[in-house]
């Protein structure tokens, strides 16, 4: 089922691989806090620079301690971009052993300026999966009416063609 684009980012930001982790992590290579500061919400930006500010001491303590602070920082910078947009915050998940190729090919499509290796990947995927939802209702529309085993079979295979269609449409729509 696709989901909303708050619930994909919330899936997402609470990652150690996430955006908001990879900006805090650049926040505190550049020691620059400008780099997180868009991820928050303008009302969160002075615990967002004070918790920048206390990890930045902390850090210089030891490697263990940069450590520790390090994550403490991510977790700030993940709950208050999750709170700015009114969602609860759970904690940091470890980043996915196999990272979706869409987010790897995201972040190349950005860094090369080049969105082509994207789109095709996308669209095929897209239609792909039309195709196959498709074909499954093609091949179980014609059921015996007196075996209601094989009409709920197709029903469900038809449920799941249209509703794809409409969260696909309303999550486009979400633009």
């Amino acid at each position: 089922m696709i989901k909303s684009e708050d619930e994909m980012m919330t899936l997402r930001c609470e990652n150690m691989n996430s955006l908001v982790v990879k900006a805090a992590e650049e926040a505190l290579e550049m020691e620059n806090v400008n780099y997180v500061l868009p991820y928050v919400q303008e009302k969160y930006e002075d615990e967002l620079k004070d918790a920048f500010d206390r990890t930045c001491m902390v850090r210089e303590l030891s490697g263990d301690a940069a450590e520790l602070a390090d994550y403490w920082f991510f977790e700030t910078a993940v709950r208050l971009n999750l709170k700015g947009r009114g969602k609860p915050y759970t904690g940091l998940r470890p980043s996915p052993v196999n990272e979706e190729p869409v987010l790897l090919m995201a972040q190349q499509a950005i860094n090369t300026e080049n969105l082509d290796t994207l789109m095709n990947f996308i669209l095929e995927s897209i239609k792909e999966d039309i195709y196959s939802r498709f074909e499954d209702v093609i091949i179980k529309k014609d059921y015996d009416v007196n075996d209601v085993e094989d009409a709920r079979d197709y029903v469900d295979s038809l449920f799941n063609f249209v509703g794809y269609l409409q969260h696909l449409i309303e999550f486009m729509e979400l633009g």
